[in-house]
């Protein structure tokens, strides 16, 4: 079949046991899905089985995914939604502005009448339908025209002409090959998503091991060489590695690019005015508090409105990088409402550090190898986003093409 010009509609990219099947069609998604009005009048299920749509994750249970059921008071008049049934949110979200469709890839449950319950007919793949669905700009340009909203945002549309209009489809074997394709790589994204979060976590437990905990001076962990060592020994902040304003800053310092930073992004982020270059530890912008980071040697930041560590006072840069990290600057706040960061009460703050240069070497090169996988796994885990975003406008054809 063609589009309304003629011109046969097929996509950039085909796998090759397709090459020669026929043209896809413009077909009403009526034609692939039919309303599934079930409703749960015989509580069969109750608030444990209640599902919510999220754009990211699909189809979730509440109380595994949000930790609670958000039930009403009763349950009986929600939808029952199988395994394969496709879900239609009537809640606006930033980037889909119409609300998101999501196939139910998990276990049955039940929804709110604010969402709307749609089945696969014979020759229709909802997991098809989901990824093509799951690209905003498809989702949004199928539901512009079909959906009218109201004063309050709301949408003015009942289920049945949600399927009204027209999306292109090939037969029912490649629509289950391009949904394979596409689960398979959906797979290996999760899969790096749950192992940045389990570096994430396991970063944050052993710094908790590796410096010593509020109201401590010793850490619970020492590296083997080093647990006979001499114990660490209480400092202030002060005497460790002082903090000083930007517009403080000596200019000799700053013009031969040797003031070593922590960076602080405040809540409204921050705003390159002037420049100093790694290595080392920037604050704060105008004092808020937020992200620490470490310098590289030759990256340029902000001098005149963040506080700087400029001294370490003989001790190893990224060692205090992950000390200053350790305590944690929110405990530092004016009391106005808005975190920031007092340097006074920085500098007062005691804590424990190894005399020895080796120890806190060793501490800086185990973290900053941790913190070197985290941003492997991060920009990997990126770059398979953007892979699926590619193959996407490859696999589908355009909604341009199918318009035209």
């Amino acid at each position: 079949m063609s589009n309304r010009n003629g011109t046969s509609l097929v996509p950039k990219l085909r796998f090759p046991e397709f090459h020669k099947a026929l043209s896809w069609t413009i077909k009403k998604l009526n034609q692939l899905l039919i309303e599934a009005k079930r409703r749960n009048r015989s509580l069969e299920l109750g608030p444990n089985d209640v599902l919510s749509v999220s754009g990211e994750y699909g189809c979730v249970n509440q109380i595994e995914f949000m930790g609670r059921s958000y039930a009403g008071a009763s349950v009986k008049e929600y939808h029952v939604v199988e395994h394969g049934d496709i879900v239609y949110t009537k809640s606006p979200l930033k980037k889909n502005p119409y609300g998101i469709i999501k196939e139910n890839k998990g276990k049955r449950g039940i929804v709110s009448t604010l969402y709307a319950v749609y089945r696969p007919l014979p020759g229709c793949s909802p997991t098809y339908l989901d990824h093509f669905f799951s690209g905003d700009y498809n989702l949004n340009a199928y539901l512009q025209p079909i959906v009218k909203k109201g004063a309050k945002n709301d949408m003015k549309v009942n289920n049945a002409d949600v399927l009204k209009g027209n999306i292109c489809v090939p037969e029912i074997q490649e629509q289950q090959k391009i949904a394979d394709c596409l689960s398979s790589l959906d797979e290996l994204t999760t899969a790096h998503a749950r192992k940045l979060n389990t570096l994430k976590i396991q970063k944050k437990g052993l710094m908790q091991q590796l410096f010593p905990r509020e109201g401590e001076t010793q850490p619970r962990l020492r590296f083997p060489e080093f647990r006979n060592a001499e114990e660490w020994v209480t400092r202030p902040l002060l005497e460790v590695a002082p903090l000083q304003r930007g517009f403080d800053l000596p200019s000799d310092e700053i013009r031969h690019g040797m003031v070593p930073i922590i960076y602080s992004n405040g809540p409204k982020g921050f705003h390159r005015s002037g420049m100093a270059t790694g290595p080392g530890i920037v604050t704060g912008r105008s004092g808020t508090i937020g992200k620490i980071h470490f310098v590289e040697s030759g990256e340029y930041w902000p001098h005149n409105t963040s506080l700087w560590v400029t001294s370490f006072k003989g001790h190893s840069p990224r060692f205090v990088f992950y000390l200053y990290k350790s305590i944690g600057f929110l405990r530092f706040s004016s009391g106005s409402g808005v975190p920031t960061l007092n340097r006074n009460d920085a500098h007062a703050f005691v804590t424990g550090i190894p005399l020895s240069m080796k120890e806190q070497q060793r501490i800086a090169d185990c973290l900053t190898s941790l913190d070197a996988l985290i941003t492997a796994v991060t920009q990997e885990l990126a770059t398979l986003k953007t892979h699926k975003r590619g193959l996407m406008q490859q696999l589908f054809p355009s909604a341009e093409a199918v318009e035209a």
